[in-house]
């Protein structure tokens, strides 16, 4: 089973990974600037996967990747992979782990650190 982890990006924007239950990123979501907005697409991705696209591309160092798409829009981009067997792995993992995975939210933790 994989997870959605909500976090904030340095720019106060929220974004969510999903990893693999190795604990590996398989993607890494578009930025956000409402965490609702955050929690409402992956509450969408987990009760519709199977009308997600996986658009397949080649980064200029050779590198597999995909980007996840609903109709026109992009909703995220994986992490590089080695080969295309890799590559669809991630995909797979995908289809098969997001409607049963859990979500954790750590965009709503402050850390302190002492002085």
């Amino acid at each position: 089973m994989g997870t959605f982890v909500i976090s904030k990006r340095f720019d106060d924007h929220y974004k969510f990974v999903f990893t693999s239950r190795k604990g590996k990123t398989i993607f890494t979501s578009t930025s956000f600037e409402l965490r609702m907005d955050c929690e409402a697409l992956i509450e969408e991705i987990k009760s519709d996967v199977e009308h997600y696209t996986y658009v397949k591309a080649r980064a200029a160092n050779g590198k597999y990747f995909f980007k996840m798409m609903k109709e026109e829009l992009h909703v995220a981009t994986s992490r590089k992979y080695t080969t295309p067997l890799l590559l669809q792995k991630g995909i797979d993992e995908i289809v098969v782990a997001a409607a049963k995975s859990d979500v954790l939210d750590f965009s709503v933790h402050e850390f302190v650190f002492p002085d």
